[in-house]
């Protein structure tokens, strides 16, 4: 599921891929913004055919913590 999100990371938001590590903050470490996020959650929802409540969002600061929700809600 890491390298899934890393892709749509450097894809869609044209973040450094070698920036991105499951410890990398989203903001600090990644310069993502609300609307990057924003978009980032629609390529997310459409490549895994799921959607992402804005209270869950909220939870994002790691990508990490974007994988672990992704492996749940995936299966």
């Amino acid at each position: 599921m890491f390298e899934n999100v890393k892709k749509v990371l450097v894809e869609e938001l044209h973040v450094n891929a070698d920036s991105v590590t499951p410890d990398a903050e989203l903001i600090a470490d990644l310069g993502i913004n609300s609307l990057d996020l924003a978009d980032f959650v629609y390529s997310c929802e459409e490549k895994f055919n799921i959607e992402i409540s804005d209270d869950d969002l909220g939870g994002f600061t790691t990508v990490g913590d974007i994988v672990a929700y992704l492996e749940k809600k995936v299966g």
